[in-house]
């Protein structure tokens, strides 16, 4: 019996097998590892910019293609498997970012921003998390005033990618001092207005640096104020985009990661022998391979149930099995290395530092257990039960 299969458009594996070449090249995977140091991968970006990659969540009108979630999806799994750096940078690219711009941002800022975007001149953060409040967005401080003809962002972000490379910072803040969730909207600021101000940086274990952002007495166009009281749903919607992009990187990962133990395997020899012919060796592969292709499974299915947004419960049970899906496949991939796989000769260091941010940005683990657990306790039905089909 033929497994049932996914099957991609010719216009997909097209594109797919663009960024593969890419990613395989001497400047993607073979340079991985001078971004460690937190060198931020331009060229990389450019290479991307330069077949399109940049324009994939952006509007035809604005210079870009417009493609799905799950082909943004399938492109970001391909970079991870080269570069961890480059992926995380693209993902800003193609993310929260650059969805919350082309779908409720004015017209004006629609023209003049993503088309710079989609050609690589103009890069995007986004700025949620503050210091006392990771995922709590109700419990956010930043706050923005509104007043005749302008408005005015006072807060502090932290752990914020991006934050020396970006122009332009959508951020998550509270509108006029409304408690709760109700009253976080969403305000677009350029690094270059006065008042804002990056003033910590931490450089990470996977290459890339994060920072701490003030915005101090910023003012803002009216026309930046991009979501008032009550945006906070249109912007979790966006950002389950975001949970799909990051378990993305993870996927991709974790088959580097597998490739490498194959490689390794097959390569090394102990009393005349590959280490690959042994069974426990074997076992271990066939493991990896198992929950790699359950978590594509979950990963694929969440982002084909974008419209335009993926279903926030799918996404977040995808998100929760891939990133530490990952991060065992990495660990299990290093061990057969042995004493080699500790060392940075070889990729699987560098794939094992990497894949360790999954369960962290996006939405903790743990947060999105609270999501689905809530979920599942509420909309349980005594008498059918759920579906087979494992929708929710």
């Amino acid at each position: 019996m033929n497994p049932v299969q996914l099957k991609l458009s010719d216009e997909q594996r097209a594109l797919v097998g663009a960024v593969r070449d890419l990613s395989h090249s001497k400047d993607f995977r073979g340079n991985s590892i001078k971004y460690l140091d937190g060198t931020y991968p331009w060229e990389n970006l450019d290479a991307l910019a330069e077949i399109g990659i940049l324009g994939m969540s952006i509007p035809e009108e604005y210079g870009g293609s417009n493609l799905p979630v799950f082909d943004t999806a399938l492109v970001v799994e391909e970079v991870a498997k080269g570069c961890y750096v480059t992926a995380m940078a693209l993902m800003g690219m193609l993310g929260v970012q650059v969805r919350v711009i082309s779908t409720y941002a004015p017209e004006s800022m629609k023209r003049d921003i993503l088309p710079k975007v989609a050609a690589g001149k103009v890069h995007l953060a986004v700025c949620m998390t503050e210091p006392h409040a990771g995922t709590d967005v109700p419990n956010y401080k930043t706050n923005t005033v509104i007043k005749d003809t302008h408005a005015v962002v006072n807060g502090v972000k932290t752990l914020i990618s991006r934050a020396n490379e970006a122009e332009w910072f959508v951020v998550f803040t509270r509108i006029n001092g409304s408690p709760g969730r109700h009253g976080i909207g969403c305000v677009l600021v350029n690094r270059n207005y006065p008042g804002f101000e990056v003033t910590a940086r931490y450089h990470t274990m996977g290459g890339e640096y994060l920072a701490e952002i003030q915005f101090n007495n910023v003012e803002v166009p009216l026309e930046n104020v991009i979501l008032r009281e009550g945006g906070m749903k249109q912007l979790m919607s966006a950002f389950n985009t975001q949970r799909c992009l990051n378990p993305s990187i993870s996927l991709g990962m974790a088959e580097a990661a597998f490739e490498e133990a194959i490689k390794y395997v097959r390569e090394r020899t102990i009393r005349g022998q590959a280490v690959a012919n042994f069974q426990g060796i074997q076992w271990k592969l066939a493991e990896m391979y198992r929950d790699i292709e359950a978590g594509r499974a979950l990963l694929y299915q969440a982002a084909l149930s974008a419209n335009p947004f993926p279903d926030p419960y799918q996404a977040g049970v995808a998100k929760m099995f891939v990133n530490e899906m990952a991060i065992r496949v990495a660990n299990e991939a290093l061990q057969v290395h042995g004493g080699y796989g500790f060392t940075d000769d070889y990729p699987i260091s560098r794939i094992y530092r990497g894949v360790r941010y999954g369960t962290l940005g996006g939405g903790a683990t743990e947060a999105l257990k609270d999501l689905v657990g809530k979920k599942l306790v509420n909309d349980f039905d005594p008498v059918d039960g759920f579906l087979s089909m494992g929708n929710f």
